[in-house]
């Protein structure tokens, strides 16, 4: 989501229809639903009162630092006899990488009564973005892959006290970093949902990454990461208002009138913490993808075929290199279900409600 200010690239995305409707085909094992909307329907279940977020912090301890970790939890009461299963919901990788982004749906979901489970739901910002702690650290997929197993695994983790089964909803690059470190057996979820998955960072996905274009994105990276001049090409280039509008308007958002001056402020103030251009740096350059070809990404799914179910979510408005990549997903091996949804690379954001209301059915198929 950072492209677009630092080389003025212009990312192709596209209004969702104006017509509702649904249709379904079969294709392969899995089940492919297209669904096309212009308002963010309310989602048609029984609803209890709205769970209360109750934000917290966990510290991750890696290569000898004590990183602070922002997360929150939503949950209701458990009644007697109701098996309760726990959502670890992981926003995407970007400058503008925050908790708030799956807030709405994590409040939908838990606060539904019809299905006789309880749902809970923990919502975690990474290393170096959102609210969590920004340390200068070597920040790589690998990183990125060892911090979410951490946090799912270690005894002290909010997973791992909650005691629960547990799903993963991931969005953009932490569905496939979610989605290898399953295939690795370093994670055990029940099912996966992978939202606008992607895997290529923003200039990778561009310029591709032959060894003259790796050179490039080192210096660039290097300048980044500077104590002096990367500050400032980070505050000229990305950390102001007008560039955070323009990722959202150009391929962040599909419909630039859901993008408010409220919004735009909000992440804005993300990119002025301390420590704020380390992962975005690794993030535009390439380090931060967990593959390095379609043909890796299409792996990591028909590697877990049949192991559990995996549903996939394409937003019919992302930037069409993007939507290529969760297009070739479409019937691929190991994807139990295919859905679109309007949208562009947040779509859980901007389309709150057509989004928990497909990741819903897909919990109450696989767990009803």
């Amino acid at each position: 989501m950072l492209a677009s200010p630092l080389l003025q690239l212009r990312c192709s995305s596209f209004a969702a229809p104006i017509k509702w409707g649904t249709s379904t085909t079969r294709r392969g094992m899995g089940l492919t639903l297209t669904i096309s909307a212009s308002i963010d329907y309310p989602v048609p279940s029984k609803l209890l009162s709205v769970p209360k977020v109750k934000p917290s912090n966990w510290k991750w301890k890696f290569e000898g630092k004590s990183v602070d970790i922002y997360f929150e939890r939503l949950e209701r009461d458990v009644t007697a006899n109701q098996h309760c299963k726990d959502i670890l919901m992981v926003p995407t990788i970007s400058d503008v990488s925050t908790v708030e982004e799956w807030r709405s749906i994590a409040e939908q979901i838990v606060g539904k009564d019809d299905d006789g489970i309880n749902w809970s739901a923990t919502i975690v910002d990474w290393p170096g973005l959102g609210y969590s702690d920004r340390p200068k650290l070597e920040y790589n997929a690998d990183v990125m892959e060892r911090f979410l197993v951490d946090f799912v695994t270690s005894p002290d983790s909010p997973i791992s006290i909650a005691g629960k089964e547990y799903v993963i909803f991931g969005a953009g690059h932490a569905a496939t970093i979610a989605t290898r470190a399953t295939k690795k057996d370093m994670l055990s979820p029940k099912a996966i949902a992978a939202v606008a998955p992607t895997w290529s960072g923003p200039l990778p996905i561009v310029f591709g990454k032959d060894s003259n274009m790796e050179t490039r994105y080192g210096l660039l990276r290097g300048t980044l990461r500077a104590p002096a001049l990367g500050w400032m090409m980070y505050n000229v280039l990305v950390s102001n208002e007008k560039a955070v509008e323009s990722q959202y308007k150009s391929h962040v958002y599909a419909d630039p009138n859901n993008v408010t001056p409220r919004l735009i402020k909000t992440r804005y103030e993300l990119t002025k913490s301390k420590g704020a251009r380390y992962v975005p740096a690794a993030f535009l350059t390439g380090l931060l993808d967990p593959v390095s070809s379609r043909e890796e990404f299409l792996q990591l799914f028909a590697a877990l075929d049949g192991k559990l179910p995996i549903l996939v979510m394409l937003s019919s408005g992302s930037p069409k290199r993007s939507k290529a990549e969760m297009e070739a997903l479409r019937g691929t091996k190991g994807v139990s279900k295919f859905v679109e949804v309007p949208g562009a690379l947040l779509p859980q954001e901007e389309y709150p409600s057509v989004v928990a209301d497909q990741l819903y059915k897909f919990l109450v198929e696989n767990f009803h």
